[in-house]
């Protein structure tokens, strides 16, 4: 089975309140391009990757002609509506879909990283300890919000701003990248974005 939703069938549900297809796409978009750039922005910061390794995998994964180059994929990614000076609205549905299939072959490569990242949370929320305090937990939190300040909006209008929240989002992102990083992690990560988009 194909790991997205046809575009047809992406229409229907976007539209099944009655409204603008159109317009809801384009609606569904926006936080799709945003929970998009914040799974990628984690997966960075849990193993360091950058964009080559990035550009590597879409070529890989024969993406080329939608991720060619880093200024192609700094456009997709300023998409965002969460970045700092966002230099491109638009992201359509094969852009998205190129941004997933490259997260999960990226996440999949990475996955006994993840997986040991996750089993350390599950041992010190046991533990009623604070993450920071354990040391693969501690380099990924303090670069996700390094990651987030540097390239996000500014603090004062971001929602996320406040460090306890900062850290909740980073570790429910972690948490979703050991899925992502499973088989059929591409249909998973999908879905969610169908699903948050909806809230």
């Amino acid at each position: 089975m194909d790991a997205f939703l046809p575009f047809n069938q992406l229409s229907g549900e976007l539209s099944a309140d009655g409204g603008s297809p159109t317009t809801e796409i384009s609606q569904y978009l926006s936080s799709i391009k945003a929970q998009l750039d914040l799974v990628l922005m984690a997966l960075e910061a849990l193993t360091d990757l950058g964009s080559d390794a990035v550009l590597l995998a879409a070529k890989e994964l024969a993406l080329g002609d939608l991720l060619s180059d880093r200024v192609s994929l700094w456009r997709l990614r300023q998409a965002s509506p969460l970045r700092k000076g966002q230099g491109r609205k638009k992201l359509d549905i094969e852009e998205a879909r190129a941004l997933v299939l490259v997260v999960c072959h990226l996440a999949a490569r990475h996955h006994e990283k993840i997986r040991q990242a996750v089993v350390r949370l599950e041992q010190i929320s046991r533990q009623n300890k604070p993450p920071h305090r354990a040391a693969v937990l501690g380099d990924y939190l303090d670069n996700f919000s390094n990651m987030y300040s540097d390239r996000m909006v500014d603090p004062a209008e971001s929602a996320a701003a406040n460090s306890d929240t900062l850290t909740q989002l980073a570790l429910r992102l972690l948490i979703d990248l050991l899925f992502y990083s499973a088989a059929g992690g591409e249909r998973q990560l999908w879905l969610a974005l169908l699903d948050r988009a909806k809230l």
